[in-house]
């Protein structure tokens, strides 16, 4: 029987273990993609060797190999890739100097004999070509189905100087590696660094590199600032090792000893492995790059630099002039000792710009991160050779590294400022229930010692929040007391609902079932009076989860009067909206805001609960008037919290919020689960994707690093703090679509 194999992407590259800035840049990419959508989708490598003499112990990533100055490789390997039915399409990563022939022309036969689908990553865009070099960008551009570029001065090169059409050039940021805003005391600490104030260039040395000019620009900067250290880390590039030894960085040590700069300029003569370069840049103050090219369209170390949260220090070339500006860093001019100087001086002088150079350094490279990189390729991927739906893409593993930053013994911490929790916020009942809820529905397969723990903080922290008569509040000081008098109805909803999660989950101990009892009893009496709609599907959800439960078994009619006066009140409201107008506004308000999925959710439960048919016939009309107006094509866009959207006007597009899209994953996994509908099933996974990076932005709102989840999406941007009602959205999420992949 045969087995039929994977589709397959084809990077032809050079590869690791050579060493080479475009085979870090294909590892890394490969791995990008096989981290979001292997098994379904492959990456294999068709490894470019530098000479016939060179070989390379190659990881199983490699199907193929050729050397550069072998012509027949060339044709050999486009040969086996056409007979190679699981390859689906080719990505070739281009740089003149890697390929054989003049300027690489070994490659045009290569892709003239190719008969799949070709993407070319073009590293090196020249303003000014030599002919041949510009004829061979033409020829390339003309066999491929896409050319990607890296940024947009790159693409309008391509346009007014190879005459390439634009709709066949995409632009994709350089990857970075998702590194949690850093400090820098902290690993300056591990790397006995502390009380050095660092400057770092890496990569791979050679002259190009300008580094003596950095150097040159120091002796004055030393004297003002004794505590000052530049760290210059990497090997000598292996072709210039190979041709001339290490006279450039002899010169180079020469350079340090003459102007007395021995304490204060070092050499790390290593190829870095990825986390120990990583610690390095989180542990720098400035990243200088005194690179010599001004044609340079690319540059990993300043990308790189930039997601570390360093202020970069660049002279004017290509790239830097793309991704550099004042509230980032500082452009100095070519072998201008001088203007580096001035600019060092700058930011050591001015701490304060220096922190908020380091803030907006971080956030810029936020759209870089391989994820979001990832994404964008298989979107071009798939366009072009229909590889796999993106719902088959893998979902994250559940990180709840977050989670527990913001938990302390007491509660959860409303807010953060990034990764780091906002203590003086202080805590939220909302908050509290929405974790209940999800660390609940967690320890269904996960019963771990560390997850209870957590089901115990939350519970108890009800406990605490609820008065006298069985209300509750809502916010809670840092310090314990009491915030506010005025009560939520939502808050309310929330924690009847996360309640009924508790006492429903048979796998929880029954000492904390029985203490989630006594406090839903208390409050049972208080439904009654509620008005808000949200705050009685909260509520219909909770008590649905429990009519049935032992615990409650003396309560049961109780319980099912109450869900039928609620849902009763939900149809009314039904009713009375969509007879004042003769529109196809399908809905319980006259409007919609936050967490409109839940209204139809509470409805269906009611169904389940009781039966009445009239409940189901609502929440799906509902359920359908939502998905119209929050599903666009194959994404979901919630409503946006910038003007929400009203009757007769048109609805707000921004600030989407993560609690819209964990609340439609929620309603449509559930109407899946009870009406079987693959409909449902598919809208609930493509809501799930806008987490991951199938939005308006194109960008992971989910931060794979520490399992937290960002506050928002803007028009433009994304919100990058990680507050609790954002990281349990996530949570929720996640657990919820696990239950029907």
């Amino acid at each position: 029987m045969l087995v039929s194999k994977s589709p397959c992407i084809l990077y032809v590259s050079t590869f690791p273990p050579r060493e080479c800035g475009i085979a870090t840049f294909s590892k890394d990419l490969a791995t990008a993609m096989d981290k979001e959508f292997n098994p379904a989708v492959k990456s294999k490598i068709l490894a470019i060797n530098d000479n016939g003499t060179s070989i390379y112990n190659y990881s199983h990533k490699v199907k193929w190999q050729i050397y550069e100055s072998n012509i027949e490789n060339y044709l050999e390997s486009a040969n086996k890739i056409n007979r190679a039915e699981e390859i689906k399409l080719v990505n070739i990563q281009h740089e003149y100097g890697i390929f054989g022939g003049n300027y690489g022309d070994y490659l045009l036969p290569f892709v003239e004999l190719l008969q799949k689908p070709v993407v070319i990553t073009m590293h090196t865009v020249l303003p000014n070509p030599s002919r041949q070099m510009k004829d061979i960008t033409i020829a390339l551009a003309k066999r491929a189905s896409k050319l990607v570029v890296m940024t947009k001065t790159s693409a309008r090169l391509l346009e007014r100087i190879y005459k390439v059409d634009k709709n066949k050039i995409k632009i994709i940021p350089h990857g970075v590696h998702h590194v949690p805003f850093p400090s820098k005391t902290r690993t300056k600490n591990k790397l006995n660094l502390n009380g050095r104030t660092v400057m770092l260039t890496f990569g791979m040395i050679n002259p190009d590199k300008g580094i003596e000019y950095a150097i040159k620009a120091l002796p004055e900067i030393t004297a003002k600032y004794p505590d000052f250290l530049y760290l210059v880390i990497g090997a000598t590039h292996p072709v210039l090792r190979r041709h001339e030894g290490e006279k450039y960085r002899s010169m180079l040590r020469k350079l340090v000893s003459k102007l007395g700069l021995k304490d204060h300029v070092k050499f790390y003569d290593k190829y870095l492995e990825l986390g120990e370069l990583i610690t390095y840049l989180k542990a720098t103050d400035i990243y200088i790059s005194p690179t010599l090219n001004p044609q340079q369209a690319v540059s990993g170390t300043i990308s790189y630099a930039l997601s570390c949260a360093c202020p970069v220090i660049s002279t004017k070339n290509q790239y830097a002039k793309d991704v550099i500006n004042n509230e980032r860093g500082r452009l100095v001019g070519f072998r201008n000792s001088i203007e580096i100087r001035d600019a060092i001086e700058e930011m050591l002088t001015d701490i304060e710009m220096r922190k908020e150079m380091k803030k907006n350094a971080y956030f810029y490279s936020r759209h870089m991160t391989w994820q979001n990189v990832a994404l964008s390729y298989f979107q071009i991927f798939n366009e072009l050779a229909k590889i796999v739906p993106r719902e088959q893409g893998k979902i994250p593993s559940v990180n709840l590294k977050h989670i527990k930053t913001l938990t302390d013994d007491f509660g959860i911490i409303q807010f953060a400022t990034h990764t780091k929790p906002d203590i003086h916020s202080g805590y939220c009942l909302d908050d509290c229930a929405r974790a209940l809820v999800a660390v609940s529905e967690y320890y269904k397969d996960n019963s771990r010692k560390d997850i209870l723990g957590l089901i115990e903080i939350y519970l108890n922290f009800i406990k605490f929040a609820q008065k006298s008569g069985g209300k509750f509040y809502n916010l809670i000081t840092y310090q314990k007391t009491f915030n506010d008098q005025l009560e939520s109805e939502d808050s309310f909803g929330r924690a009847i609902w996360a309640l009924g999660h508790v006492i429903d989950n048979h796998k929880i101990p029954l000492h904390l079932r029985k203490s989630a009892k006594i406090i839903f009893n208390k409050s049972l009496k208080q439904i009654d009076v509620l008005k808000s709609l949200r705050a009685m599907s909260f509520c219909l959800i909770g008590l649905s989860l429990v009519i049935d439960n032992e615990l409650l078994k003396k309560r049961r009619q109780e319980i099912l009067n109450i869900i039928k006066k609620l849902a009763n009140k939900l149809i009314k409201n039904y009713q009375n909206t969509i007879k004042e107008k003769n529109d196809d506004w399908h809905w319980f308000e006259n409007f919609l805001t936050y967490s409109n999925y839940k209204i139809p959710e509470g409805l269906i439960r009611a169904y389940q609960a009781t039966g009445n048919k009239e409940y189901k016939i609502v929440a799906v009309e509902s359920l359908q008037f939502l998905i119209k107006t929050t599903f666009n094509k194959d994404r979901f866009v919630p409503i946006g919290q910038d003007g929400w959207y009203f009757r007769g006007k048109k609805r707000a597009m921004f600030d989407q919020q993560p609690e819209d899209a964990a609340t439609a994953v929620d309603c449509l996994t559930t109407f899946y689960q009870i009406t079987k509908s693959l409909e449902y099933k598919q809208r609930a996974q493509v809501a799930f994707n806008w987490f991951l990076g199938k939005n308006h932005l194109n960008q992971m709102v989910y931060d794979e690093a520490t399992g937290g989840c960002y506050d928002g999406l803007g028009k433009h941007s994304i919100n990058f703090n990680q507050g609790a009602e954002s990281t349990i959205s996530y949570l929720m999420a996640r657990t919820t679509i696990q239950n029907i992949l």
